[in-house]
C-alpha cells in the first residue's frame, strides 16, 4: 500500500518495515503506568482476594502463637522433623507472616486504586444529564418509524408522552428542543442502569472497609493466655 510523498513519516529511517509493529519505548515511568493500571484492575483486585482466601488456609489447619501457643509447642513434640520446615515458612504466625501481609497490603492498594476513580467517575456521570439525542437515530439497532395522521402530529406532546413513560420505567431523561434544517426539532434522551455500578462500589467499599478493620484490630489488638493450676487463683 503506497504513501503520499508528503506523509508525516515518509523518509523515517527508523520506521518499521511494512508489516511490522514498532513499539514505542514505554521507559521507568511507563513501566510503573502500566503495573499501577495491572495492579488496580479489578481483574487483579479479585484474584488478590482468592490468593488471600487460599493463604489464609494453613491458619486453620495448624495451631497459631498468637491463639494457640500451647499448641504449638504441642505440634513442635509431636512432630519434630515437620516443625522447624513449617516454622521457617512463619506456617505458625501466618495471619502476621510477610507473605500474608504482602498479599493483604497488595489487595488494599488494589481495591482502594479501583474504587476511588470509579466513585469519582460514578458521581459525575450521576450528575451529567443523558447525553443528545443521536442526530441520525436511523444508525440505531433498534431504530423503529411511526408516522401519525397530520390532525394528531403535535411533536411536543409526542415527546412529553415519551418522556413520562421513559420516566415511568425508571429512565433518567432529558428534553432537548433545537433547529435542524430549518426545522424545529424536539426530542427525548434516556438512559439508566447506575443503580448497579453503584451496588459494585458499595460492595468493593465495604471490602476495603473489612480490610481496614482487620488490619487495625491485628496492630492495636492483642490477646494473652495463663495456665492455672487448679487450686490457683
Amino acid at each position: 500500500m503506497s504513501r503520499p510523498s508528503d506523509y508525516v513519516d515518509a523518509g523515517a529511517p527508523n520506521r518499521a518495515p511494512q508489516g511490522e509493529i514498532n513499539q514505542p519505548q514505554l521507559g521507568f515511568v511507563g513501566w510503573l503506568r502500566w503495573f499501577w493500571r495491572q495492579l488496580t484492575s479489578m481483574r487483579t483486585a479479585l484474584f488478590l482476594l482468592l490468593l488471600l482466601a487460599i493463604a489464609a488456609v494453613p491458619g486453620s489447619l495448624v495451631p497459631q502463637r498468637s491463639s494457640d501457643p500451647n499448641g504449638v509447642t504441642q505440634y513442635f513434640n509431636d512432630n519434630p522433623d515437620l516443625a522447624p520446615a513449617l516454622d521457617k515458612i512463619q506456617a505458625f504466625d501466618v495471619y502476621t507472616s510477610v507473605w500474608f501481609s504482602s498479599i493483604y497490603l497488595l489487595l488494599f492498594v488494589s481495591l482502594i486504586g479501583c474504587v476511588i476513580p470509579r466513585t469519582k467517575h460514578h458521581l459525575q456521570a450521576l450528575r451529567a444529564k443523558p447525553p443528545k439525542t443521536p442526530a441520525r437515530l436511523s444508525r440505531l439497532a433498534g431504530f423503529t418509524a411511526r408516522t401519525v395522521p397530520a390532525e394528531q402530529a403535535d411533536a411536543a406532546s409526542a415527546i412529553d408522552s415519551a418522556r413520562s413513560q421513559l420516566k415511568a420505567a425508571g429512565y433518567r431523561t432529558a428534553l432537548f428542543d433545537g433547529v435542524v434544517g430549518g426545522k424545529r426539532e424536539f426530542s427525548v434522551s434516556a438512559e439508566r442502569g447506575y443503580l448497579r455500578e453503584t451496588g459494585n462500589l458499595v460492595f468493593h467499599s465495604a471490602l476495603v472497609g473489612v480490610l481496614v478493620t482487620v488490619g487495625f484490630g491485628g496492630g492495636f489488638g492483642f490477646a494473652g493466655q495463663r495456665v492455672v493450676v487448679e487450686g490457683q487463683t
